[in-house]
């Protein structure tokens, strides 16, 4: 429970005690959902968050879970509260097209394990949202005819980020308060932080890819984009485990939220590495300071600590989550080139530039970095840094037509995200505060492989720290 002065966002919380006192059923909420479904799609600009949705399905969702409240026989926490996935799962009966023209030309039969696991929960799946093409970029700018731009819901002449674009338009919207994401570069870190919402990537492994297109299989952690670290662990609680169809986190550690709910901070180190912590804007890195006193001022210790490499991590990353990209869309590069987006063709190019010696190079490192990274969390407890150096770019006209495509801005929005990716780290942003343009700004932590749980907790003491949340232009509340 957190005191809310002004606006706050409507959370897991809010629908249950909705649910529970008989203020609102899921069907009644389900009929707005529909309703504000249709608003986004007809205003100006559109929101272009949830690119597919049945009315037929959510209310069929909706009312099996009025039925379940009103036999007093709920499934889960998720009962009955609006999620969506994005376009990159499987989800029954969507077009698996990975915000591309050309995949997914018939309807799914089978769900991905985390859709399938959401239904179990008695969640409503509203939809499947947005994405950049094929995972493939950091804006979310995806000008093709069945996805079109998803509007920042702070400001919406600015990207959402991506490639998780649209399940972080989703949220910070009000279309629901959870959203599941995938993350290879920081694809659900970067939207949630430039949308002003929470992002958890989980550890390499920990929440199950199965049935999701395995454009990177190295790299890419899936994780949930919420209004608030408490749901975030919600949802990780309900989707952490073991998937025998998902061979990558088959021996992974029991989910634990030991210690989320801790008074206060003492006794946990938290490591900066203040040169990499201050390569960002001067908006962005004064917040973040703060942020990192006010952990300190709960009882946190603060470690200078090194991260060694990182220029060669974040080259060697790039090598990997390409090289995999290229490899596994070697039949599309050559059959659907001329479907592609412009920027989607170019990224792919450079990509096919890179050599067996430069894939093995680069893997080489990422033991080397594993290495030092075990040693440091030997001394410390988790590492922060800010979450990208900036906040959310400007759209151009051209942009909606063309597409954009800007190398040094997608280098530069990872730069705090590969450590992450390319490891198998889990990581966590929590928006802090907003620019003086009223964009927001996120902090990230870092934890050692399976320690989501240091995440949460030091995530809900940084949620206490911005003393107000703004109110996003576009919002709807579901709940009204």
């Amino acid at each position: 429970d957190s005191a809310s002065n002004g606006f706050s966002f409507k959370g897991i919380k809010d629908y249950l005690d909705c649910y529970r006192t008989g203020k609102l059923t899921p069907s009644q909420v389900a009929k707005n959902i529909v309703a504000m479904l249709e608003d986004c799609d007809k205003s100006t600009p559109p929101l272009r968050a949830i690119v597919q949705w049945d009315q037929e399905q959510i209310m069929l969702m909706a009312e099996a879970s009025t039925a379940r409240y009103r036999n007093k026989c709920t499934l889960s926490y998720l009962d009955g509260i609006p999620v969506c996935l994005k376009e990159e799962f499987k989800v029954v009966p969507y077009y698996h097209r990975v915000g591309t023209v050309y995949l997914g030309t018939e309807p799914e039969t089978e769900d991905a394990t985390v859709a399938k696991k959401l239904r179990e929960a008695g969640a409503i799946i509203i939809g499947v949202s947005n994405m950049h093409e094929l995972g493939t970029g950091t804006t979310g700018c995806n000008p093709n005819r069945y996805h079109k731009i998803p509007r920042n819901p702070y400001k919406s002449n600015h990207f959402t980020g991506g490639s998780s674009s649209g399940s972080a338009a989703a949220v910070a919207a009000g279309l629901c308060p959870v959203a599941i994401g995938t993350d290879g570069g920081g694809s659900v870190r970067i939207p949630a932080s430039f949308c002003g919402v929470v992002g958890l990537k989980g550890t390499f492994g920990r929440i199950s890819g199965h049935g999701s297109l395995p454009l990177s299989y190295s790299t890419v952690s899936v994780g949930p984009i919420c209004t608030s670290v408490a749901d975030a662990a919600i949802v990780y609680s309900i989707l952490a485990e073991p998937d025998p169809l998902y061979p990558y986190g088959l021996k992974q550690p029991k989910a634990t939220l030991s210690g989320m709910c801790a008074p206060d901070l003492k006794g946990l180190k938290l490591g900066v590495d203040w040169m990499f912590f201050k390569a960002c804007d001067a908006e962005v890195l004064s917040i973040c300071e703060k942020a990192v006193e006010h952990l300190q001022s709960l009882g946190a210790t603060v470690v200078d600590v090194s991260l060694p490499e990182m220029e060669e991590v974040r080259v060697a990353h790039a090598v990997c989550i390409l090289s995999e990209m290229r490899d596994f869309l070697q039949p599309d590069f050559n059959k659907h080139f001329h479907e592609m987006n412009l920027e989607t063709r170019a990224t792919m190019a450079v990509a096919s530039q890179f050599t067996a010696v430069d894939y093995i190079t680069a893997n080489r490192q990422r033991t080397r970095s594993m290495r030092f990274l075990r040693e440091i969390f030997t001394t410390v407890n988790c590492i922060l840094t800010p979450a990208v150096p900036s906040t959310a770019p400007r759209i151009y006209e051209s942009d909606l037509l063309t597409g954009s495509s800007d190398l040094s801005f997608t280098v530069r929005s990872m730069r705090f995200m590969q450590l992450g990716n390319f490891t198998g780290i889990p990581g966590l942003v929590v928006p802090i505060g907003y620019s003086t343009d009223g964009l927001p700004i996120n902090i990230q932590v870092m934890a050692k492989w399976w320690d989501e749980a240091v995440l949460l907790r030091i995530g809900l003491k940084l949620e206490q720290f911005r003393y107000q949340t703004k109110k996003p232009c576009i919002y709807y509340d579901i709940l009204a």
